[in-house]
């Protein structure tokens, strides 16, 4: 199912896609992509639906208004939006995991600090595989990357997932998290999931570091196609053991 309105701007779509085996219920995996917040759309986001449809599991991918059309307030609130309209919309699903690579990884690690009840929801968030992401926006305010997304310093502090780790609801802590890096992701993408990583450790939440060998900050996510890849299997076996 391609292209359900999950909000009023013309921007807000989703697509679905269905396990291939028809059931009564199912997990679904939402996967955020990325681009630096600016790049990239759903439309080069339904890679890796192949191998999980196959599993039982349904994929969801979703647009939010890339800069500088959107600001980073309205693009963390439209990605907790389109999971809010979709679990309305399909009572069936069992169990929500979220995925999201680099700034997508980011806005599911802002997803997790979501008040769910100011969208009237309570989404039973099972994992959460976070990849090469960014967790503190705070050095980038001065760099070309914010010349789109104009933040100022308290907008920055606002979206940082390393800021709100008090804001995580406690039913978060039953969830799975996996902080994920690609073996040759530049040196701050490995600082800052490392950080992250050891944060929420510390605050006691499930959560496990991989390193990919022998990948880059793009294949890495992008070999998700394929069912034997190491990080495919790891989500399938996340899925598998908090479904069970």
């Amino acid at each position: 199912m391609l292209n359900i309105q999950y909000g009023e701007r013309e921007s807000e779509k989703l697509d679905l896609y269905l396990p291939q085996v028809p059931s009564t219920s199912f997990p679904l995996l939402v996967y955020i992509h990325g681009g630096y917040w600016q790049f990239l759309s759903k439309e080069e986001s339904g890679f890796m639906v192949p191998p999980l449809v196959l599993h039982g599991i349904g994929v969801m991918v979703m647009d939010y208004d890339i800069a500088p059309q959107g600001h980073m307030d309205l693009i963390v609130s439209q990605v907790r939006q389109s999971i809010a309209v979709t679990i309305q919309r399909y009572p069936q699903i069992t169990g929500i995991y979220l995925c999201g690579h680099s700034a997508g990884a980011h806005l599911v690690a802002m997803t997790l600090c979501t008040k769910w009840s100011e969208y009237m929801v309570k989404p039973d968030i099972k994992g959460a595989v976070l990849v090469s992401g960014v967790y503190d926006l705070l050095p980038i305010i001065h760099t070309y990357v914010n010349d789109a997304l104009k933040m100022s310093q308290t907008d920055a502090e606002r979206n940082s997932p390393m800021r709100c780790l008090t804001q995580m609801e406690s039913h978060i802590r039953t969830c799975q998290i996996a902080i994920v890096v690609a073996e040759h992701d530049s040196p701050e993408f490995h600082r800052q999931s490392q950080e992250y990583f050891q944060s929420l450790q510390a605050v006691g939440f499930s959560v496990t570091f991989t390193q990919i060998d022998g990948t880059d900050h793009f294949d890495v996510i992008e070999q998700l196609h394929d069912e034997k890849y190491v990080l495919t299997q790891m989500i399938l076996e996340m899925i598998k053991k908090k479904q069970s």
